[in-house]
């Protein structure tokens, strides 16, 4: 029952139903969130690549030792599960008690009929097919002409244009993916109602499109959906619909929020809001597993060779470098690091040992960071609820919520705001 307990004559339902309780608002969301990812910076700011033992593990070692005591099954299990994950977290950390309920927002939508959309889902995947269409349910019909944001093929327009027979701008900077977009919208005989902007969203002279349209953006990546909200406000948008990703992707060094706070947040404190893999597939995971090994493996042995520099950038690993044998890897990384000249002789090194190292740092690495992963999708919130208050604060009302579940894309919160 929710955890309820029974109340005295009557159904615990029915006196849910005569005192319900009170949805805050954005900003009150806001608030509680920032206070709590204020209070806790020590367990979530620490990133265990960089930090193998955080400090936290000493202020609560129960909460630590229960964390390295938990099986693969469970560490998978938790790192998918942000309530759960919160759930074991909050045992420890009791002041974090109201988190779960900070990051619960209103249920997705039922999705909208497809209308007439013969032929609209021409080059989309499966799973981005499923999105688009759970997002254009998610924002119902548009308030005005449409300006489809980070356009690329124009998918997502292709599919508004279609299904509710409404003008579509698609704007987009790749040429080459503008060309591809214009012949779908052919293909699907709504080139009549969809064009394509060829320009650069954080030009300028972008804004200009924006004036008296119904703005959208799926999973525009960092600069991009903050300057669309920006920009958006300042051309007076009837409508806004925005489901951002990737936040990190931005071009300053620190994140500049809408509204004036104390938290303060770099790139690599925004990458958290982003590691969910709730789609990741079993083979995926064990390659991800993999990958971390190797690479925590590599640190050990450039550790023992030239001493401990601290922290040093790893830079990305190519996919092809992780399908040989940890031997092959090694050898590719001992080549990169003196450049074009032949690779070092790896001779007299045990690498069996370094391997298995490797897999143990990762085995603790993987189970101290789900306290850290405990605050992804408050932190995740947060960036949108400040986004939200912006918008309320300039005549909008707002809304926050899923537009399709967590299985189908973990970045799956849209933002609507529509000018009163």
């Amino acid at each position: 029952m929710d955890g309820l307990r029974p109340f005295p004559g009557g159904h615990p339902a029915a006196a849910v139903r005569r005192h319900p309780r009170r949805r805050l608002t954005l900003a009150e969301r806001k608030a509680r969130l920032e206070a709590l990812l204020q209070g806790f910076q020590d367990v979530w700011r620490p990133q265990p690549f960089r930090v193998e033992t955080p400090a936290w593990c000493d202020a609560h070692p129960a909460l630590r030792d229960e964390l390295l005591a938990l099986d693969d099954a469970a560490v998978d299990r938790l790192s998918a599960d942000n309530h759960a994950l919160i759930a074991l977290i909050g045992r420890h950390l009791p002041a974090l008690a109201g988190l779960a309920e900070l990051i619960e927002l209103p249920p997705p939508p039922t999705p909208a009929p497809p209308g007439h959309a013969d032929r609209l889902d021409t080059a989309v995947p499966g799973r981005k097919l499923a999105q688009i269409d759970a997002y254009a349910a998610g924002l119902g019909p548009p308030r005005a002409p449409v300006l489809e944001w980070c356009a690329g093929k124009g998918h997502l327009g292709r599919l508004l244009a279609g299904r509710w027979h409404w003008p579509v701008a698609s704007l987009e900077i790749d040429p080459a993916l503008c060309d591809a977009g214009e012949d779908l919208a052919r293909r699907a005989h709504v080139d009549c109602m969809q064009h394509f902007i060829r320009a650069d969203a954080l030009a300028p002279g972008s804004a200009r499109h924006l004036a008296g349209r119904h703005a959208v953006a799926l999973h525009a990546c960092g600069d991009l959906h903050t300057r669309l909200v920006a920009d958006a406000v300042a051309a007076g948008c009837p409508a806004i619909d925005v489901a951002p990703c990737c936040y990190y992707r931005t071009a300053g060094e620190r994140y500049r929020p809408f509204n004036p706070t104390g938290l303060e947040l770099g790139r690599d404190d925004l990458r958290l809001a982003v590691t969910e893999t709730a789609t990741a597939s079993a083979a995926q995971r064990r390659q991800s597993r993999r990958a971390l090994a190797w690479k925590l493996a590599w640190v050990e042995l450039r550790r023992d060779r030239h001493g401990d520099p601290g922290y040093v950038p790893f830079p990305p690993v190519p996919e092809r470098w992780l399908r040989g044998g940890f031997e092959s890897f090694v050898a590719h990384m001992l080549e990169r690091k003196a450049g074009r000249a032949p690779a070092p002789d790896a001779a007299g090194i045990d690498l069996a040992a370094y391997e298995a190292r490797g897999w143990a740092r990762a085995a603790r690495m993987l189970r101290l960071q789900l306290a850290r992963l405990a605050f992804r999708r408050p932190l995740e919130v947060w960036l949108l609820a400040d986004m939200a208050v912006h918008l309320e604060g300039h005549g909008y009302a707002v809304t926050l919520g899923p537009f399709c579940p967590a299985s189908l894309t973990p970045r799956n919160l849209l933002l609507s705001a529509r000018k009163h």
